[in-house]
């Protein structure tokens, strides 16, 4: 499960960062995880809850922001949410247009006390 690494080192950024502000505890983490990004939310949560233990965040909650995909064609110069997993343009149907949003696995921002 490489989602308790990645929470570890998520939580490390966290505590650095708190720490960095004179905070004595995290109450909030909230993070953006992409549609696409691979990550499964019952294990992010899982891993949450497990990396938390024994540290400045044990007492936190975790709050996910699910982003969906979103697509940009740079020949129509639109950006759309595709219907399937081809990410094909809705206008001009060119094929695998670029993936603006929908595979981030980030930090946004903490509550801190």
């Amino acid at each position: 499960m490489h989602e308790v690494e990645m929470m570890q080192n998520i939580l490390n950024i966290a505590v650095n960062r708190a720490e960095e502000e004179g905070a004595q505890h995290i109450r909030l983490v909230h993070m953006r995880v992409g549609e696409v990004s691979g990550i499964v939310p019952d294990s992010l949560q899982l891993a949450f809850d497990v990396a938390k233990a024994g540290t400045m965040a044990e007492n936190s909650r975790l709050e996910i922001e699910y982003l969906p995909v979103r697509c940009y064609c740079p020949n129509c110069n639109l950006e759309f949410q595709p219907l399937d997993q081809l990410y094909q343009c809705p206008q001009c149907h060119q094929p695998y247009c670029e993936v603006r949003q929908g595979k981030e696995c980030e930090l946004a921002f903490l509550e801190v006390s």
